[in-house]
């Protein structure tokens, strides 16, 4: 199987719930693995036909720490809490708890998602007006800069004029 739909997910918890059948049957007769199996029936269980409707993605650091301290005080697994607030991949939970223990509850907070937004021109040019000192140094500065470019296309004229005075053949 390629892609396991939520529906489909739901059927398999259902038949292992319904049917006496074992993980490792199942997930051999499907072609998936056992733990995966075991983590939609409590999914399931916990959560009945919401179970695999996708929640909402973006967790506060409160929310993750909660996890955490079920995890640390009341002795569950990653799975078991995640099935429990419906953490869709137990993978995120284990995630967070590397992260608070690399570096506490600080650590657990949202870097938001993609990419940082960029102020558009517009605002960038209402807050950052330069001075009128800082307009000067930039003034001379683009005079300098002029300046050496200037200079530097005549060297280089200078320095291919020559190049070609004595590349060129002589007659006899």
């Amino acid at each position: 199987m390629n892609t396991i739909t939520s529906a489909m997910k739901q059927d398999i918890a259902v038949r292992y719930l319904s049917e006496m059948t074992t993980y490792k049957d199942l997930a051999n007769e499907l072609g998936i693995d056992d733990s995966v199996i075991r983590y939609w029936v409590k999914l399931y269980k916990y959560h009945d036909d919401q179970a695999f409707i996708p929640p909402y993605t973006n967790y506060p650091a409160d929310f993750k720490m909660k996890v955490i301290q079920m995890i640390e005080n009341q002795n569950y697994s990653i799975r078991e809490a995640s099935a429990i607030f419906r953490i869709p991949d137990f993978s995120m939970v284990r995630r967070w708890k590397k992260k608070w223990e690399e570096g506490g509850a600080e650590a657990l907070e949202s870097s938001g998602k993609g990419r940082p937004r960029v102020n558009s021109s517009k605002d960038q040019n209402q807050s950052e007006q330069p001075s009128n000192q800082d307009m000067k140094k930039m003034q001379e500065e683009l005079e300098y800069l002029r300046a050496e470019n200037a200079y530097l296309k005549k060297l280089r004229a200078l320095v291919q004029e020559k190049d070609q005075q004595t590349t060129k053949p002589k007659r006899k």
